[in-house]
C-alpha cells in the first residue's frame, strides 16, 4: 500500500494536541511562535513578567484562532528567578502530563556602543566601550542565556513524560538565538551579541547532554535576522504585534538578499519544522533572508 498519507501538510507538521511552553510569548518572535502552535491545534503556555501583555495576547490573538483544539494560555514568569521557574513548572505539572516542546524566546537588549565608525583614537575607543554598565551586562547575561538554561533545566522530567508517551515524538526544546550571536560585526550591541553566541553554545551543550537514552529529548535553535519585535521597533501595537516597513533599504543599505526583514510566517515555518522534525537534534536554523551571507 503507498504510504503517500505520509507526506500530507497534517501529517509532516502536525503539532494538534501538543502541550507547548513559550517563555517571553506575548510579543515578537515568542507571539509568532505561540500563533503558528495554537492556530494548529496546540495548548500553548505563554509566560511573562508582564501581565497585562499576556492577558492583551490571550484576548486578541487566543480568541480567534482556525484550529478548535487550539488554546493560548497565560501564565506569569520571570525567567531570572529560579523560584519562578519553578513556580511555573510545579503550576503546568498540575494541569498537565508532559510538556511536547518548551521555546525559550524570553531576552532583552540593553544600550549600544557606536564603535564601528573606525575613526575613533584610543582613547575615545576605550572612553565609549568603557562606559557600558556592570548590571547591564549582567542583565542581559542572566535573561538570555541564564535563564534559558534554568528552564530548560526545570522542564527536563515533562518533556522526558512526552518522549516517552504514545504520541510517536520526543520532548523538544527550541532556544531563540540571533545571527547577532554570528556574525563578526559588533552591530553596536557587545553585550547582547555576546550573550546570542552563549545561547548558541548553550544550545549545543544542552543537546549533547539530553539526548542520552534516559531524557531523550531533542535541542535545536533559531536565529532570526532582523524581524519585528519590541526589540527592534522599541513598540508594539494593541494586538502586541511589531511593524517593521520593507524597502529597498533591506537590499541595498542593509544587504539582505531577501529585500525585506522577515514575516511572521517566516518565523512560523522555522517553529513548525523544528518542533516536528524528529530527525533535527543539536541544529541552529538560521533565518535571516541571507543577512550573514553580506556580514558573516
Amino acid at each position: 500500500m503507498s504510504n503517500n498519507p505520509t507526506f500530507a501538510l497534517n501529517n509532516l507538521f502536525n503539532v494538534e494536541g501538543w502541550t507547548a511552553v513559550i517563555t517571553g510569548g506575548g510579543t515578537g518572535i515568542g507571539l509568532m511562535a505561540a500563533q503558528a502552535l495554537a492556530n494548529n491545534g496546540a495548548r500553548v503556555y505563554i509566560t511573562s513578567r508582564r501581565q497585562d501583555t499576556l492577558a492583551q495576547t490571550v484576548k486578541v490573538h487566543g480568541s480567534s484562532l482556525v484550529h478548535p483544539r487550539g488554546e493560548i494560555i497565560a501564565l506569569p514568569l520571570d525567567v531570572t528567578s529560579k523560584q519562578s521557574i519553578a513556580d511555573l513548572v510545579q503550576e503546568i505539572s498540575t494541569r498537565e502530563k508532559h510538556v511536547d516542546l518548551l521555546i525559550n524566546s524570553a531576552g532583552i537588549s540593553k544600550g549600544s556602543s557606536e564603535v564601528e565608525k573606525g575613526d575613533e583614537s584610543p582613547q575615545e575607543l576605550s572612553k565609549e566601550l568603557g562606559s557600558e554598565s556592570v548590571e547591564d551586562w549582567e542583565d542581559v547575561y542572566r535573561t538570555n542565556v541564564i535563564g534559558a538554561f534554568f528552564t530548560t533545566v526545570a522542564f527536563i522530567p515533562l518533556l522526558s513524560a512526552a518522549t516517552q508517551s504514545t504520541h510517536g515524538h520526543s520532548g523538544s526544546v527550541i532556544n531563540i538565538a540571533s545571527i547577532s550571536g554570528i556574525t563578526n560585526t559588533t552591530q553596536h550591541h557587545f553585550k547582547y551579541n555576546v550573550s546570542k553566541a552563549a545561547t548558541i553554545q548553550l544550545n549545543s551543550l544542552l543537546a549533547q547532554e539530553l539526548r542520552r537514552k534516559e531524557t531523550k529529548i531533542r535541542v535545536n535553535a533559531i536565529s532570526p535576522g532582523i524581524f519585528p519585535s519590541e526589540m527592534t521597533t522599541k513598540e508594539s501595537n494593541d494586538q502586541n504585534k511589531s511593524h517593521i516597513p520593507a524597502g529597498e533599504k533591506y537590499r541595498d543599505e542593509k544587504g539582505i538578499p531577501a529585500g525585506r526583514p522577515g514575516r511572521d510566517e517566516d518565523m512560523a515555518q522555522a517553529v513548525l519544522m523544528l518542533a516536528t522534525n524528529q530527525y533535527m537534534s543539536g541544529q541552529n536554523v538560521v533565518v535571516d533572508g541571507g543577512y550573514l551571507l553580506e556580514h558573516p
